[in-house]
C-alpha cells in the first residue's frame, strides 16, 4: 500500500500539470497516445542523462556554476529537445504552434516524474519533501518545457527562421534551468529570494506564451470560418 501511495504522490504533480497544459489547447487536442509516448520517452531519458551527468561531474567537478548550467541544465534540456526534435517535430499531428508546448512539456514532465519517483525511493520518504518537489522541480520542468515548446512551435511554422527558433528552444530553457539550479546551490537558506521571483516570472511568461501560441494557430481561422458559415 505504501508503495502505491509513493508512486501516486510522485507521479500526480507531473500528470496534473500536463493535463492542465493539454486542456489549454483551444482548437484541436493532440492524440493522447502520442502525448503519452512523448511522456514515456521523457521518463526513459532520465537513465542515460544520469550516466552522462555522472561522467561530467567526475570530469568537470561540482563547482556550482558549471554543475548548474553544464552538467545539469544543458544535458537535461538537450535530452528533452532531442525527444521533441526526433520523435514529433516533423509528425503530421504537429499542426499548430501550441502543439510544440504540449509535446515539450510532455517530455519535460515525463523526465520530472521519473526523477520524482527515483528521489522518493532513494531518499527518506516524507509528504513534505514530495510537496516541495511538486512546487519546485516538477513545476520548474513544466515551465522550461513551455518555453522550449513555444519556440519549437515558432520554428515549425516559420521555416525561414527555423534554425534560430530551434536554437532558442534549447538556449532559453537551458538558461532558466541553470539559473534555477544555481540559486538552489548557492543561495542556501536564502534560496527563496531568487527562486520565487524566477518562478513567478516564468509562470507569467509561460501563460503569455501559451496564449500567443493558441492565438497564432492556423486552425483558429478555420474554426472562425466554420462558425461564420453556421
Amino acid at each position: 500500500m505504501a508503495f502505491i501511495s509513493i508512486v501516486a504522490a510522485s507521479a500526480a504533480p507531473g500528470i496534473a500539470l500536463l493535463s492542465y497544459i493539454y486542456l489549454k489547447d483551444r482548437y484541436e487536442a493532440e492524440p493522447i497516445a502520442m502525448v503519452s509516448r512523448i511522456f514515456l520517452f521523457g521518463m526513459l531519458s532520465v537513465f542515460p542523462v544520469i550516466v552522462l551527468q555522472r561522467g561530467l561531474s567526475l570530469w568537470l567537478g561540482t563547482e556550482p556554476f558549471v554543475f548548474s548550467f553544464i552538467t545539469t541544465a544543458s544535458v537535461e534540456e538537450a535530452a528533452k529537445w532531442a525527444i521533441v526534435a526526433i520523435a514529433v517535430f516533423r509528425h503530421a499531428e504537429f499542426d499548430e504552434p501550441y502543439d510544440g508546448i504540449v509535446y515539450a512539456t510532455a517530455a519535460s514532465l515525463g523526465f520530472a516524474t521519473m526523477e520524482n519517483l527515483l528521489y522518493a525511493f532513494s531518499e527518506p520518504y516524507s509528504w513534505t519533501n514530495l510537496l516541495i518537489r511538486a512546487l519546485l522541480p516538477v513545476s520548474g520542468h513544466a515551465l522550461f518545457g513551455i518555453v522550449m515548446g513555444y519556440y519549437f512551435g515558432q520554428g515549425k511554422f516559420k521555416p525561414h527562421e527555423r534554425f534560430r527558433f530551434l536554437l532558442y528552444a534549447f538556449i532559453f530553457p537551458m538558461f532558466y534551468h541553470g539559473l534555477f539550479d544555481f540559486f538552489l546551490l548557492t543561495a542556501k537558506a536564502m534560496w527563496m529570494w531568487g527562486i520565487v521571483p524566477l518562478m513567478g516570472y516564468l509562470w507569467a511568461r509561460g501563460l503569455l506564451k501559451m496564449k500567443r501560441a493558441n492565438h497564432h494557430s492556423p486552425l483558429r481561422m478555420i474554426r472562425r470560418e466554420e462558425e461564420f458559415k453556421l
